[in-house]
């Protein structure tokens, strides 16, 4: 955040219109009371969905100005309802919301037209604060996250590479799986981390390895450290 909360104004057209996508329903009960405990006249939640199909429906027909949007969801994740709405309604501003903070994901989303990323470590009053300013035309993104954008869509030397082919053919559930391992997590403790089962784990590895080439965790572990995503 760059900007003190003080400084910003709300629309002088109404409070913004945010929208919740997360496949956690506790979490979406936790986001929509933390917003409303702040008593913020600036933004009112309108609607919520738990998959890509229903945000997708639902989006398109309360067409909010801001949604809040999970990274990884099963049926494609954050991306794809990224694809199906941006391009038909350009008006509405994406926000992403994600567990993650790993280069990759904020890269995917913010070239399918996401206008900022924050964590979800973020406090109540710093998201709020995010929502008024994406819906005002700002860029917004978490400390450390900004440095990730500007290096993927700048050509200077040292630079990270916007696209990477082979990272490209894994999908976003599939490098948060590959990224835990890396780190030495066991399956079990995956599972945890991710809400799924071991055995939704254990496909998801075996779907890296194969489209990786690679034969054990071990070899993930050393692709994963060299495109950076421990």
């Amino acid at each position: 955040m760059t900007t003190p909360a003080d400084d910003q104004q709300a629309p002088t057209s109404g409070p913004v219109r945010v929208f919740l996508v997360d496949d956690h329903a506790l979490f979406r009960a936790g986001v929509k009371a933390e917003l409303a405990g702040l008593g913020d006249a600036r933004i009112s939640v309108v609607g919520e969905a738990g998959s890509v199909g229903e945000a997708v429906v639902r989006i398109n027909t309360d067409q909010p100005d801001v949604v809040l949007l999970d990274v990884h969801m099963p049926d494609g994740g954050g991306r794809a309802v990224l694809d199906q709405i941006h391009p038909a309604l350009p008006n509405v501003v994406f926000l992403a919301l994600s567990v993650s903070d790993a280069a990759e994901d904020v890269i995917h989303v913010i070239r399918a037209g996401a206008r900022g990323y924050v964590t979800k470590t973020i406090s109540g009053p710093e998201l709020a604060d995010a929502i008024v300013r994406v819906a005002g035309g700002d860029a917004v993104f978490s400390p450390r996250l900004a440095g990730f954008v500007l290096d993927a869509f700048s050509d200077r030397p040292g630079a990270a590479p916007a696209t990477d082919p082979e990272l490209d053919l894994l999908s976003p559930r599939e490098r948060e799986v590959l990224r835990l391992l890396a780190r030495g997590y066991a399956y079990k403790e995956i599972a945890s981390q991710l809400f799924i089962s071991i055995k939704t784990v254990e496909t998801h590895v075996s779907s890296v390895l194969r489209k990786t080439q690679m034969s054990n965790r071990y070899e993930l572990s050393r692709w994963a450290t060299d495109r950076r995503l421990i």
